[in-house]
């Protein structure tokens, strides 16, 4: 693992700018599908919130923008047209209790855990660049965590425990599509110095937690 690498070397450049522009793609797509479940939250408080929180993803891709700009990289998406719709049109097919599930859990929670295991060992600048999009993703997933638990402990207990049950699938299906995808997510992390195997652990570890999280109101 490198830490603090440079923008100088050309081979993390390319590898960096390609995650970039992958990590700014995600906040818009984010953005987007937020922003069309709104009206059918289930109240105004996850209205007021959920509006907050395009607000908070349009900022991310305005910081995340500027700083490609400035980086100087390939700004090619990587995710092609037809990808980015696949993933509006999956968000849109869910219920309420499986968006929490896909969005807050799988997205932004251990999306958002793997992006943190790079920043050690990034520029100063993509560093700064990242800063506020981690900082508004804690509130982000605290609100998809509190109200899936909130959903869960509205079902009987037997279907809470089920769906508890089909939360690694789930997790396991969307890890599954991205790599479907042809995009090599562990070629990009080790390409800028991340010590893959060690991302993936920490990632499972934390979904591990989430799990535990969510199961331990339903013991009590």
């Amino acid at each position: 693992m490198k830490l603090n690498q440079s923008i100088s070397d050309q081979n993390y450049k390319i590898a960096m700018g390609r995650l970039l522009v992958m990590y700014t793609q995600v906040d818009y797509l984010i953005m987007r599908a937020v922003a069309e479940r709104i009206t059918d939250a289930p109240d105004d408080e996850a209205r007021l919130f959920m509006a907050k929180q395009v607000g908070d993803e349009s900022n991310h891709v305005r910081i995340q923008q500027a700083w490609i700009k400035k980086f100087g990289t390939d700004t090619t998406p990587v995710f092609s047209q037809l990808q980015q719709e696949m993933f509006l049109v999956h968000f849109r097919s869910l219920n309420w209790l499986d968006f929490l599930t896909d969005m807050y859990v799988c997205i932004e929670a251990l999306g958002g855990e793997a992006v943190e295991q790079v920043v050690p060992m990034a520029d100063p600048g993509t560093r700064e660049s990242l800063k506020v999009p981690l900082q508004d993703e804690i509130d982000h997933v605290a609100f998809g965590l509190g109200r899936l638990q909130e959903e869960l402990a509205k079902l009987p207990p037997a279907e809470s425990y089920a769906y508890l049950k089909t939360i690694e699938s789930r997790l396991d299906f969307l890890d599954d599509t991205l790599h479907g995808m042809g995009i090599d997510v562990p070629g990009m992390f080790r390409a800028v110095g991340a010590d893959y195997q060690k991302v993936v652990s920490t990632v499972m570890l934390r979904r591990q937690q989430i799990l535990e999280s969510l199961a331990q109101p339903l013991a009590a």
